[in-house]
């Protein structure tokens, strides 16, 4: 396994600035799965079972401001959401109370013994607190049942049923006064009314592992939801839109993906033994399969963090949030759906908990960092932890080596370009002997000229034809001999001076020219002709899947897909790969589809660099060549088994799919799940195309049918 200099400090960081162990205290009793609690400058935890311990980042004495009131042991607490009066709540078998903290430690200043006030008593066993936005209400989570407690009376407003097992965590929706969501070990989330007690909405049973954690992000509206065996799920909580599901995750996929594209990258030097989170190493010869319940989800705001510590990520793609797990901590992204930075404990020895049992984590906006306070999952052992994420994300992104890539040509044709010596040198070719009137084989690629003049197509025959769009003339014919596999992408490229195309591990760069004279006598030998100018052959050699390139503009970028599930970029202008994508998807892409725009439309420059890949099974992803990152993941749309295709509005701001569920669905890009969903279909939606003047949506089924919607 690679060491931790090789983990962090490849890209410039360094161990000491990522985490800084502050504070390190043990219990005489454990305090696993306990809800510990973080406020701006505070954490709070149970210290020998009863005690509730309050620890100040801010102060340099490092003395515990200790309250005692319980005689159980305390199992949960959490702070209020105001700095004056900052509130906490703790609960044990015996009481819940509510202390004030500034009060508190006037009592100690003065000698006096500060006390709480007791809120309520022989509820339960509570294993989740919160607090209310406005500090007026606090939930308190005991058995499967949730009181609703008023702070200023002591008085229970509401006592909510309906769960089957024990409720593991509540939170207040933010922008929606009076709504609660929670989650349980019966494996679903339910939403409450807490005013009038009654229940709005039932999830399904997601899981086969009890739900652990819950966080509600008020910038997209959506509900993330953890679970014991690493599994996210992410909901919609947006108007309308009836808490449908955004996104499943596997923690532990991502990761291994994670630390995959790390490897594939140079960041790690030692690709053999590379950190992928598979095993975990608790002896010398001994290993053990590793699970990543998800204990705490917290926000992470990486716009709060400069740009130039941010590596790649855009300032559209910073809204993020901490996972705290047994083994580690990791920030993940909400729009892509992608691990952006991963904190194991072990690889740094100045922590002294390497598996946690529980986790609090909070972001301090004052000097933008973190704190994290972890508890052991063996023994009593209780750590605060400072983390710096500029420094984290900074050692474990790859440099932005896409920004100076740019689909609209930024730069004159260089001399030694392929594109320069096509369009200088125009030489007679020995046109294809082969002449047909149709396909022999399914048909692969169909795509029109910009002037709108002709046709291209290509088939599995093996063969390429230009056909006139004025009629069915046949202007040019490459016949199977000039392909050593059959054509898989075929179009018109920079503005129908050449034809570039797909075959096999290769693209072909052509020069071609259509004699439109006609000859009655001579009317059946064909004068068109081609030459090959280049071929690039993708890294590693593997197959084609997918070929894009603009042809509206002049534009020196070619994208291309392969089985390896790897998206690289080709700049013609240079005659070279420029940049190779790894893991793009879960499987190899089948259709790349860029933001083109229309002749009709405008759209600012840098939107052109937008680029959509889809695969079978993982969804639709949104990608920027100039970060070469993800910044979206769409997969709200079914599709198991059959490739369907995708397509870019003209404005750019949407994106459209077939699915498998007789249904096309389309995307806004600011969002993670669809706006629209289009139903009448008899069969999978195949393909998806928009009109480039109107503000039409054209579908196609397997079962031969096409379907035109209008906008409302």
């Amino acid at each position: 396994m690679e060491n931790p200099q090789d983990i962090f400090s490849s890209n410039g960081g360094c161990l000491i600035d990522i985490v800084i162990e502050k504070y390190l205290v043990e219990s005489k009793e454990s305090v696993s799965h306990v809800q510990l609690a973080c406020s701006m400058q505070d954490c709070a935890f149970p210290l020998d079972g009863t005690e509730l311990c309050i620890w100040n980042t801010e102060d340099p004495s490092h003395q515990l401001l200790i309250l005692r009131g319980h005689h159980q042991p305390i199992t949960a607490m959490a702070f209020g959401n105001k700095v004056n009066p900052l509130l906490i709540c703790s609960a044990s078998l015996d009481y819940v109370i509510m202390w004030n903290l500034e009060e508190c430690r006037e009592k100690v200043l003065q000698g006096l013994v500060p006390r709480g006030t007791v809120m309520g008593s022989l509820l339960g066993k509570v294993l989740c607190l919160q607090l209310s936005p406005d500090d007026h209400v606090v939930a308190v989570c005991a058995g499967n049942k949730i009181f609703m407690l008023d702070i200023e009376t002591q008085a229970v407003q509401a006592k909510l049923h309906g769960h089957l097992g024990p409720v593991t965590a509540v939170e207040f929706c933010p922008w929606r006064a009076g709504i609660l969501i929670s989650v349980s070990e019966d494996r679903g989330f339910k939403v409450w009314d807490h005013c009038t007690g009654s229940l709005i909405y039932s999830s399904s049973v997601l899981s086969a592992y009890p739900l652990l954690s819950l966080f509600i992000d008020a910038e997209s509206r959506q509900l993330v939801t953890g679970c014991a065996d690493g599994q996210l799920w992410i909901f919609s909580l947006m108007d309308g839109h009836h808490y449908r599901r955004v996104a499943r995750v596997d923690l532990r996929k991502k990761t291994e993906t994670f630390s995959t594209r790390r490897v594939k990258s140079g960041l790690c030097s030692q690709p053999e033994e590379s950190h992928l989170p598979s095993t975990s190493a608790l002896g010398k010869g001994e290993q053990v399969e590793v699970t990543f319940p998800v204990l705490r989800l917290a926000p992470c705001d990486l716009s709060l963090i400069p740009n130039s510590a941010c590596g790649c990520l855009s300032s559209e793609n910073t809204q993020c949030v901490w996972i705290g797990s047994s083994v580690g901590l990791f920030v993940f992204n909400l729009a892509n759906l992608e691990v952006e930075a991963a904190l194991y404990y072990k690889d740094f020895q100045s922590l002294s908990i390497l598996l946690a049992g529980s986790c609090a984590l909070r972001n301090r906006t004052a000097d933008r960092k973190a704190l994290c306070l972890l508890a052991s999952l063996f023994g009593g052992k209780i750590a605060v932890l400072e983390i710096n994420p500029a420094a984290l994300v900074r050692a474990q992104q790859c440099h932005s080596v896409g920004q100076s890539l740019s689909v609209p040509a930024s730069f004159c044709v260089l001399p030694t370009s392929p594109l320069y010596l096509g369009i200088a040198k125009e030489k007679s070719t020995k046109a294809a002997s082969q002449q047909r009137c149709g396909h022999d084989g399914a048909v692969n690629a169909v795509c029109w000229s910009q002037d709108r003049r002709w046709l291209l197509s290509a088939a599995q025959d093996g063969t390429l034809r230009v056909w006139s769009a004025r009629g069915a003339e046949l202007a040019l014919l490459l016949g199977k001999d000039m392909f050593s596999k059959p054509i898989q992408s075929a179009q018109f490229y920079y503005i129908d001076a050449f034809i570039l195309l797909s075959s096999g591990p290769e693209f072909q760069l052509l020069k071609y020219h259509i004699d439109t004279c006609k000859d009655e006598i001579k009317r059946y030998k064909q004068k068109s002709k081609s030459k090959l100018i280049c071929r690039l052959s993708m890294t590693g050699a593997v197959d084609m899947t997918s070929l894009s390139a603009v042809n509206d503009f002049y534009s020196h970028i070619v994208l291309t897909a392969g089985r390896n599930r790897t998206v690289e970029v080709f700049d013609l202008n240079a005659g070279c790969s420029a940049a190779v994508i790894a893991e793009a998807h879960s499987r190899p892409v089948h259709q790349i589809c860029q933001n083109k725009g229309s002749s009709f439309t405008t759209q600012q420059p840098q939107a052109y660099n937008l680029f959509l890949t889809t695969a079978i099974g993982d969804g639709m992803r949104l990608w920027d060549l100039r970060t070469l990152r993800c910044e979206r993941h769409f997969e709200g749309h079914p599709t198991r088994g059959y490739p369907c295709g995708i397509a870019f509005s003209p404005c750019g701001r949407f994106a459209a799919c077939g699915a498998e569920d007789r249904h096309a669905y389309v995307y806004e890009m600011g969002s993670s799940t669809y706006s629209h969903r289009l139903a009448g279909h008899t069969d999978t939606v195949t393909g998806v195309a928009f009109n480039p003047s109107a503000p039409q949506l054209a579908t196609a089924t397997l079962d031969g049918k096409l379907q035109l919607f209008l906008a409302e």
